[in-house]
């Protein structure tokens, strides 16, 4: 079945269960669209998951938009779901209209089990009610803040601090013997500044609940006053371990939404720097992780391939860490005249530890016994939540949007998708090393292939003319000043942009109303639906695996909290 045809099929199966019910249905740049009111919310979002013609099993992302002062907007909130069916390959969204005088809706917690920290993010940052959700409380903000801080007339400058910090997550009975235990904010094992709070019994863990927050920024609120270029720098700090990634898949987003194509060359520069920044990204996970079991040496030896992955980058634009190098329609600037070269040193090095790093772990018996069976989280409960990546992956399912959705010209390069079969802690240590060994044949591939030209489109409605252009023709300059006053005018309308980022699909919900700044910019970030399964997969199991399962999920803070 193909991606239209399944759409098609789509709608019709809504249409024949809600009639009237189903009261909109559009698409824009290929994304299907389909509204309904909200007393079917959930009989849609069911449907959508258990009719055997859609299956749309895997959930993505759950946020509201406000339409403040649209007046061609029937209602002022719209709350919106995100689904994709591994089965029939396609996307699909799902809204529903909701008044400012009754902003309630009924939870899907009952549907996806991801959308629980979706529902607590929208009532957060909007103030939508979700009812019959099981702990509809503060979840990026803190519990002294007051109002909701995306909502387009809450006050930018507002601040609120915390006073009272929370002590407890976990309703404890009186007079308990177990013992609290809290791991985070600030702890090494943590991998950032997010928290657990874990009940214990002896050394078995009978509970946990977990708290994020500590590094929101609301990236999604400062978007709205920044022009497309001008929020490119923003996503390098979202997963700041393959910060390329963030920009590749950003500068993707807008660029669907504004009908334009990079070009080849351009193209073939970032599946290169994407393919060297997953590796550099699943290096620090394992090692990381492999430091938190007590073993110092295997990360020791495979930092020294990232650090050859970092010369690379700085090559190119001068930044390490935090990159922003993709632009609009392309690249900043075309890479150097070594470039070829410094990637083939950097790819002999990353050849090098992977056979370092295979023999010091794989078949090690202490790494073994403390990953086998540990972690274990099972296909149909990894789709609820709404894993993706080297996750999902690891728990048997094979989506991979570079070969299911190709982009940037990855349709062109011959590589696998590793899958695991157990879906635990080893499983995902063993599709990890696996990719790095694809991303190295992609980036081979792309090398061999690197065509020649200019890096970014010919298009001055998109790209500042060159600087010699400026400094000599007065349309240049004009052209310049124009682009640089006004942004880039994207058409109106909204679209879904996903990668396959490091950790898994990394999407950019863009709403456009014409003007130089997106009205709405939702990222569905892979760590937030992974790290929400934590603290149900350590319930019932030892701390120490505990320690070792969060190591394996790599979640990262920046891009969990945005």
């Amino acid at each position: 079945m193909t991606a239209e045809t399944g759409t098609h099929a789509t709608t019709q199966v809504l249409r024949a269960a809600l009639g009237s019910q189903l009261i909109d249905v559009a698409e824009f740049r290929g994304d299907l669209t389909l509204s309904v009111t909200r007393e079917t919310w959930v009989q849609a979002a069911t449907l959508l998951r258990d009719h055997p013609t859609c299956d749309f099993r895997l959930f993505l992302d759950l946020c509201a938009v406000d339409y403040l002062d649209q007046p061609e907007r029937p209602a002022r909130f719209e709350v919106v779901l995100h689904l994709y069916s591994v089965s029939r390959r396609h996307h699909i969204r799902l809204k529903t209209r909701l008044p400012e005088s009754d902003a309630k809706l009924a939870t899907l917690t009952n549907v996806f089990k991801g959308a629980n920290w979706f529902e607590r993010e929208a009532w957060d940052l909007y103030g939508i009610v979700f009812e019959g959700h099981p702990n509809l409380t503060r979840l990026l903000t803190h519990d002294d803040f007051v109002g909701h801080p995306m909502r387009k007339d809450y006050p930018t400058s507002e601040r609120h601090v915390l006073q009272h910090p929370k002590e407890r997550l976990l309703k404890v009975p009186e007079g308990s013997e177990k013992l609290v235990l809290n791991i985070g904010p600030s702890h090494p094992t943590m991998h950032g500044t997010f928290r657990v709070q874990a009940l214990m019994d002896g050394e078995t863990i009978v509970d946990a609940a977990a708290e994020l927050g500590y590094m929101h920024r609301n990236f999604e609120k400062m978007a709205e006053v920044r022009t497309y270029w001008q929020i490119i720098p923003y996503t390098d700090r979202l997963n700041y371990c393959s910060s390329f990634m963030n920009g590749h898949g950003w500068a993707l987003a807008v660029e669907k939404l504004l009908g334009i194509a990079a070009p080849p060359r351009a193209e073939a520069i970032r599946v290169i720097l994407s393919e060297l920044s997953r590796i550099m990204d699943h290096i620090i996970c394992i090692g990381a992780n492999v430091v938190d079991l007590g073993a110092i040496t295997p990360f020791f030896v495979m930092f020294r391939a990232r650090e050859d992955i970092y010369d690379v980058l700085e090559a190119c634009c001068g930044a390490r860490l935090t990159v922003s190098y993709v632009r609009i329609g392309g690249l900043a600037e075309d890479v150097p005249e070594d470039f070829e070269a410094r990637c083939r040193r950097a790819m002999d090095s990353v050849r090098e530890v992977l056979v370092q790093a295979e023999r010091l772990l794989t078949r090690n018996i202490v790494f073994t016994k403390r990953f086998k069976d540990v972690g274990v989280m099972d296909r149909d409960n990894a789709l609820s939540y709404g894993w993706v990546g080297p996750c999902l992956r690891g728990s048997g399912v094979a989506y991979d949007i570079r070969k299911d959705h190709p982009y940037s010209g990855y349709e062109q390069y011959d590589f696998d998708v590793p899958v695991g079969t157990v879906g635990d802690c080893y499983d995902r240590y063993l599709v990890r090393m696996e990719e790095m060994r694809q991303s190295l044949r992609i980036v081979e591939q792309a090398l061999v292939k690197l065509p020649r030209g200019p890096v970014i489109v010919d298009d001055r409605r998109v790209a500042l003319p060159p600087k010699a252009d400026v400094y000599s023709n007065i349309e240049a300059l004009m052209n310049h000043f124009k682009l640089v006053y006004e942004g880039i005018l994207a058409p109106t309308g909204e679209v879904y942009g996903y990668t396959e980022a490091a950790n898994g699909e990394l999407g950019f919900y863009v709403v456009s109303n014409g003007a130089k700044c997106p009205w709405r910019v939702k990222v569905r970030p892979p760590c937030f639906n992974i790290y929400q399964a934590f603290p149900e997969m350590i319930k019932g199991h030892m701390l120490a695996d505990a320690v070792a399962t969060i190591g394996g999920l790599n979640v990262i803070a920046g891009e969990l909290d945005r």
